[in-house]
């Protein structure tokens, strides 16, 4: 998955909802500023950690599985499973 642009996705999202809001709250240009400023590099900031996160999670998932040879099977847990006579129906 491609997760180089997410940062600035979700750091663009939430600039444009603290736009929305300020407007309808009828803050001062100062004030706006300041607080869209810190929602944008903190909000850039999490883009970045979820990145991490996820490019971590799809490397796992596409490391391939470890096969187990007859020799590494424990033949004892297998003897031990239960089969479809043992269950009262």
């Amino acid at each position: 998955m491609n997760t180089k642009p997410l940062p600035a996705i979700i750091m663009l999202l939430a600039g444009f909802v603290t736009c929305v809001i300020s407007i309808v709250q009828h803050f001062s240009f100062g004030k706006f500023v300041k607080i869209e400023f810190g929602v944008l590099v903190g909000f850039y900031v999490l883009g970045c950690i979820l990145k991490i996160v996820l490019e971590k999670g799809y490397r796992l998932m596409d490391e391939p599985l470890v096969e187990f040879s007859d020799d590494d099977m424990d033949l004892e847990l297998l003897d031990d499973t239960v089969s479809d006579e043992d269950w009262e129906w």
